[in-house]
């Protein structure tokens, strides 16, 4: 079996793999100072809930945006896990060309999400992937990493304004039952979800524009099943985009 790990600044999402089926997917908080060791412990426990164990693992896949994390992952392969652990980065092969000026600028959870969208929907597409940045990816029509925007993501956005806002206090991430709320939690939850619909929409008609086409668009990440449905221009989301784009990634460099 195959483990992907999806390791962002705020989440990590893990996955087990029994060849191209997803066999089990976990969410967990992201914390750059854990060890190879905690990160067993944790793993360990989370492959328990299923009935495995680190013996059925054969390969593992990372996309990090944590850079300290990827040594203690590389410990966890060889020492726990006891298989090979493939790092994407520069120079990995992903069967996707990236047309961007200094490749090595692009996070590898974007070069996973666009090798999974040009798989699952083809070209052109844009994927929207909702973390700790909001990042917006672009596959041209020939299947190329073109270029995408990054932009603050919802969680921070809000707790930047909480914490500037001595009146306002934190509150859930749901839909609202309308645009004018009616309380002030109620207006707080409206401008999250129709806010950021709204940025998705704007932001991704210049894209198409550019691309000159009228791209698929593809939601992922945390908080993806929230504001899509609001959206008038995101048509798909899959929430474990990134993971599928491991997996793929994993199959093309064995």
């Amino acid at each position: 079996m195959l483990l992907a790990a999806d390791v962002g600044n705020t989440q990590t999402v893990f996955a087990v793999y029994d060849g191209a089926r997803l066999v089990e997917h976990w969410r967990v908080a992201t914390e750059s100072e854990r060890t190879a060791d905690e990160l067993a412990v944790l793993l360990g426990r989370l492959l328990e809930l299923r009935e495995l164990g680190f013996e059925d693992v054969d390969g593992a896949v990372l996309a990090s945006t944590v850079p300290t994390l990827v040594r203690a992952y590389e410990e966890l392969a060889a020492r726990h896990v006891e298989a090979p652990l493939l790092v994407l980065g520069p120079g990995t092969k992903t069967g996707v060309p990236v047309l961007y000026d200094d490749p090595r600028e692009v996070g590898p959870d974007r070069v996973a999400n666009s090798v999974a969208a040009r798989e699952l929907y083809g070209g052109p597409c844009i994927v929207v992937d909702f973390g700790t940045s909001t990042n917006f990816d672009a596959v041209s029509a020939a299947g190329e990493y073109v270029g995408g925007v990054l932009a603050p993501g919802i969680e921070i956005s809000m707790e930047a304004l909480f914490a500037r806002a001595a009146r306002l206090t934190k509150v859930d991430f749901v839909e609202p039952d309308g645009a004018i709320g009616k309380t002030t939690t109620a207006a707080l939850q409206a401008g999250v979800v129709y806010g950021f619909a709204g940025q998705v929409d704007g932001i991704v008609g210049r894209m198409r524009a550019e691309l000159g086409s009228d791209a698929k668009v593809v939601a992922t990440g945390g908080l993806a099943d929230l504001i899509a449905p609001h959206s008038e221009t995101i048509s798909e989301t899959n929430p474990l985009l990134t993971l599928e784009g491991l997996r793929l990634v994993w199959e093309r460099n064995r």
